[in-house]
């Protein structure tokens, strides 16, 4: 199938920059990048950000866990 798209100048010089430095041909960019945003994550798969996932902490700082003691519990609704 053939699918003809018209790309404003900059997004094109980007993609054109892009496929040049990983040196692959700008529809192989263009194929991965559909690809990549049409996989369906397994479910298994985390919903966090890799910046999230791979946070460290300053060593100066306690860890959040030293806290959990001093949380409030969580508040029971009343039901009637």
């Amino acid at each position: 199938m053939q699918i003809k798209i018209n790309l404003p100048p900059d997004l094109e010089q980007d993609l054109l920059q892009q496929a040049k430095t990983a040196n692959v041909l700008l529809q192989t960019l263009i194929l991965q990048a559909l690809r990549q945003m049409i996989e369906i994550p397994s479910v298994s798969a985390s919903q966090w950000p890799e910046a999230i996932l791979s946070y460290e902490s300053f060593p100066d700082f306690a860890s959040f866990e030293s806290y959990r003691d001093e949380l409030l519990s969580p508040c029971e609704p009343e039901l009637f």
